[in-house]
């Protein structure tokens, strides 16, 4: 089995991604059985000065530190289930040390393996403005659409105020279901959590779409890939 690293950027994240990889292990190998992973998760602090500055080139240095100390820790690639910092890892760069899964490719895979036709996009504001999933899902021939503006602001203020700091209230799950009701009357049929603490907060008995779990759908791919070398 090859050796799996967590890039984490966020500790509800990265813990989220780290159990996620334990359970489909379980599924696979039996009880207690699992692949090798090594977590390595440097503080959001440091890199937060630079998400709002817009020096994306600044964090995906931050994040290779992390991929440098993976590859030193033995992992044979790495998955980063933060999908904000893939902005920042696709940037032109310096190689990173070790090669990784994408999260976006993962989530449009399984979005048109299931069926789907168009996606809503809930993640932070970065990763809903950007091209980074349109293109992904485009290029399986599936549509998709972020929220509106106001409800962007929305999503933006609850994931920072409270979702990365381990808090988690009713109130903030009925606003997030609001946001994908209205996707779901825009013409979705699925909603795509791409922020890894959305799905602990939004699960799917509580969203009025069908959801895509990235954290959880990259742990399962990275168990696969960890499982597809025998030794």
């Amino acid at each position: 089995m090859r050796h799996i690293g967590i890039l984490g950027h966020s500790i509800p994240g990265s813990a989220h991604c780290y159990q996620a990889i334990a359970r489909h292990s379980e599924q696979r190998l039996g009880a207690y059985q699992h692949p090798d992973i090594t977590l390595d998760c440097i503080a959001m602090g440091r890199s937060m000065p630079a998400w709002e500055s817009g020096d994306r080139a600044a964090v995906r240095a931050i994040l290779a530190e992390s991929v440098a100390r993976l590859a030193r820790a033995g992992c044979d690639f790495y998955i980063c289930p933060d999908n904000t910092a893939h902005l920042a890892i696709d940037l032109p760069g310096p190689r990173l040390a070790l090669p990784g899964l994408h999260i976006a490719e993962v989530v449009a895979a399984e979005a048109a393996a299931r069926g789907f036709h168009s996606v809503g996009i809930l993640g932070t504001r970065w990763t809903m403005t950007a091209q980074m999933y349109p293109k992904a899902f485009a290029a399986h021939g599936i549509a998709s659409r972020a929220p509106s503006p106001a409800d962007q602001d929305d999503i933006q203020r609850i994931t920072f105020d409270e979702l990365v700091h381990g808090v988690f209230t009713q109130a903030a799950r009925d606003r997030f279901a609001a946001v994908v009701s209205s996707l779901r009357a825009e013409g979705c049929d699925a909603v795509a959590l791409v922020c890894t603490e959305h799905p602990i907060l939004l699960t799917p008995d509580a969203s009025p779409l069908p959801t895509l779990d990235s954290t959880d759908l990259l742990a399962r791919a990275a168990v696969d890939a960890a499982l597809d070398d025998p030794a």
